[in-house]
């Protein structure tokens, strides 16, 4: 199947120490296009495997579409960030959102950890209206 080269994700890792890795928009190129952007941040050091490997510098940073749980792009910054990045730029690829992600058991400990950390954080945000909702019928049911 061919596709154009602005049509492909093509995820980046700089291997450095820590290494840094990326796929997708950045959050300002998604604003320079207009696309209102909800961003998740996961800190390394909040990471279990992590922390016991001794090796919990760095942080994800994962973009949405606001209102969605579309992947726009992500950003780690991780002792094996390249290592990581697949699942995310598969995400991308195949249009799977970041919800998704959240409902998928993933192996524990692991430094991967940190997406699904990132992907419970966009979770919580999207039960609060819905919680809200459902009490704010209740009270005017109750009224």
């Amino acid at each position: 199947m061919k596709k154009k080269a602005s049509a492909l994700t093509i995820p980046w890792c700089t291997y450095t120490d820590p290494e840094i890795a990326h796929v997708g928009m950045y959050e300002k190129d998604a604003h320079a296009k207009g696309i209102p952007v909800k961003t998740f941040v996961e800190e390394l050091a909040d990471v279990d495997r992590a922390i016991l490997d001794g090796e919990d510098e760095g942080f994800i940073k994962v973009h949405v579409k606001e209102g969605t749980d579309r992947i726009l792009g992500a950003t780690l910054v991780a002792r094996h960030a390249g290592e990581m990045l697949g699942e995310l730029t598969l995400a991308i690829t195949a249009g799977v959102g970041l919800g998704t992600i959240g409902a998928t058991i993933h192996p524990y400990p692991t430094q991967a950890e940190c997406i699904k950390r990132a992907a419970n954080a966009f979770n919580r945000t999207r039960l609060t209206p819905v919680v809200k909702s459902l009490f704010e019928k209740w009270l005017a049911w109750t009224r």
